[in-house]
């Protein structure tokens, strides 16, 4: 579960001082741009192979590489100091980066809802969130797991003060397969689908099922001040990058076997179950445009539980893009 934690004071406004790309380009010649992922590749990141494989960013004129992350701060920082154009990043870490002064913008979804999730190792004793008080339960140490512990167990009308917290960093799986924990905040795309299919009887609390609005949990992001230099760039990429999306949903096969061609190291049965649960909770994005209403409950949800300090500016952090 990739967060950032406390977000880059050292390149606090280093705002694409360095160009990366098209400067100086020849007329007609592609466009280059990098696009640094939020974790190492998995499904969600299957339109992104997709449309690299279909043309789709060649098409439009664009030479698009894809970096994968060596740590789980490289995409804000790559971002935020020039060394790439476009990063994906969960929308937690967008609203931290702009509270702290970072330029950075959304431009369109890549995963539509949250994944966010309490996930108890045991479904016989853990019936309900509201059966967690007085139980042991994992978090990373992120606040956004205290958000979403806290959203969950207070929907069902629980106490999460009386939800015993320990950190366990990002061990949710091999903690709830040993039993440490009665439940840990974790991903049901990911740590949810990773303990299914190790025969734990888990049970799911999916985050917008109990408090927190729908909001798109990953983004593909760029800067305002590449937004205002290069409009046609930044647009052509979101359309690819959806035009991927709407090929993986409509044929999930071509587009998971995009992304097993693009990194050979993945685990074709564990990509391939990710893939079809994002796919059942259609969480796959069908459009590039967002629902400005959710962004605002959600900027609301994250203040009402202390991620944020401060309402998002909604308009100026997901700007509509001319195209």
């Amino acid at each position: 579960m990739p967060r950032v934690v406390a977000l880059l004071a050292a390149v606090l406004l280093a705002l694409l001082a360095s160009s990366c790309g098209s400067g100086g380009a020849e007329p007609g010649a592609s466009k280059e741009a990098t696009l640094v992922l939020d974790f190492q590749p998995n499904a969600v990141h299957a339109g992104i192979y997709a449309a690299l494989a279909s043309g789709a960013y060649r098409d439009r004129g664009l030479d698009l590489t894809v970096r994968q992350p060596s740590a789980s701060t490289d995409a804000p920082k790559f971002l935020a100091a020039g060394r790439a154009r476009f990063a994906i990043l969960e929308i937690h870490d967008l609203a931290l980066a702009r509270e702290r002064g970072l330029d950075v913008v959304g431009i369109s979804p890549i995963v539509d809802r949250p994944l966010a999730a309490v996930i108890a190792g045991d479904r016989a004793s853990i019936r309900r969130p509201r059966d967690l008080e007085g139980e042991t339960v994992g978090v990373t140490g992120l606040p956004s797991d205290d958000a979403v512990l806290d959203s969950v167990v207070s929907a069902d009308g629980g106490n999460p003060s009386a939800v015993h917290r320990v950190t366990i960093g990002f061990q949710a799986i091999s903690s709830l397969a040993a039993g440490k924990v009665a439940a840990a905040t974790a991903f049901w795309n990911a740590e949810g689908v990773a303990l299914s299919r190790q025969g734990v009887p888990t049970r799911e609390f999916r985050v917008d099922d109990y408090g927190a609005p729908r909001y798109p949990e990953l983004v593909l992001c760029t800067t305002g001040e590449s937004l205002a230099a290069d409009p046609g760039l930044v647009g052509g990429v979101a359309d690819a990058t959806q035009e991927g999306y709407a090929e993986t949903i409509h044929q999930p096969h071509r587009a998971l076997n995009a992304l097993l061609d693009g990194v050979p190291d993945l685990d074709r049965g564990g990509q391939q179950a990710e893939l079809r649960v994002l796919l059942r909770a259609e969480a796959l994005p069908d459009s590039a445009r967002f629902d400005r209403s959710t962004l605002r409950a959600f900027s609301r949800w994250e203040v009402e539980h202390d991620v944020l300090h401060h309402p998002l500016d909604v308009d100026a952090a997901f700007p509509s893009l001319d195209r």
